[in-house]
Order: structure tokens, then C-alpha cells, then sequence
């Protein structure tokens, strides 16, 4: 049996759709409530956010994923989940804000709370989805699908 030290792509591609899921749930979540909280109330932004971030951001989030490869070598422990969940939580509450006041038309306190609001839910959520990830040995994958 194979001993595998690094993430196969389809892994990290994987791993980047069900981020994503988790993710633009959230995301539409809060600025729903950041929206309501603030009197402008709006489904139709939170899921425009929502929407754009999920494409941009999977992207994004795969590249982390294979730099993040590097850094490993091989060994996982959770200071390293913790260092990755900053540097993504660095670079996704950018773009969170950045997204925001694009499709609010304005970059101001909204899109800030918006951004400062996702960065803490986020921040717990995807160090929880890291450590469930790594839950499942590498190798797993490759093996689905070198079946078919």
C-alpha cells in the first residue's frame, strides 16, 4: 500500500467545493444578518455575495490549498492547521470585503461588518473542516478514482 505525503489535486479540489459550501452558507448568512441589522435588509445581495465568492474564492482557496503542500512536508500537526487558518482567514476576509463593497456599491461600514462578522465565524468553521479533513488519510481519494 502506498504512503502518500502530499494532497492529490482532485483531493484539494474536493476539499475546495465542500470548503466552498460551508463557506457561501455562511457567507450569505451574514450578510443577511449584517444587512437586516443595519436596515437595508436584502436576500438578493447576501446571495450576489455569496455567488461571487464562491467562484472567485475557489480559485483562491486552491491555490492556498497546493502552496500549502509545501509547507507541510508530510507532517500535519495543529499549529499548522492553526497557521493555515490564518493565512487563509488573511487573504478570504480581503476579498470578502472587497467583493462586498463592490456589489454594495460602496465600501463602507456594512461591507466592513460584513468581512469583520465572517472573519470569526470562519475563522472556527474552517478550522474545523482542516481537522475533519485530515480525518481522511491521503491516498483515499486517488484510490476512487483510479477504480474507475
Amino acid at each position: 500500500m502506498a504512503k502518500y505525503k502530499k494532497e492529490s489535486h482532485a483531493r484539494s479540489l474536493i476539499k475546495g467545493v465542500s470548503w466552498r459550501i460551508v463557506a457561501t452558507t455562511d457567507t450569505i448568512l451574514v450578510v443577511l444578518l449584517v444587512t437586516c441589522i443595519t436596515g437595508n435588509c436584502s436576500i438578493d445581495h447576501a446571495i450576489k455575495i455569496g455567488a461571487a465568492e464562491f467562484l472567485i474564492k475557489f480559485l483562491v482557496y486552491y491555490v492556498h490549498e497546493r502552496i500549502w503542500q509545501f509547507v507541510r512536508n508530510g507532517r500535519v500537526t495543529s499549529r499548522k492547521t492553526l497557521f493555515k487558518t490564518i493565512s487563509w482567514r488573511v487573504v478570504a476576509t480581503t476579498m470578502t470585503f472587497i467583493i462586498s463593497g463592490a456589489i454594495l456599491n460602496a465600501y463602507d461600514e456594512i461591507a466592513l461588518y460584513i468581512a469583520v462578522t465572517e472573519l470569526f465565524t470562519k475563522f472556527v468553521l474552517y478550522y474545523f473542516h482542516e481537522r475533519m479533513w485530515l480525518k481522511l488519510p491521503l491516498g483515499k481519494i486517488r484510490k476512487i478514482f483510479k477504480k474507475n
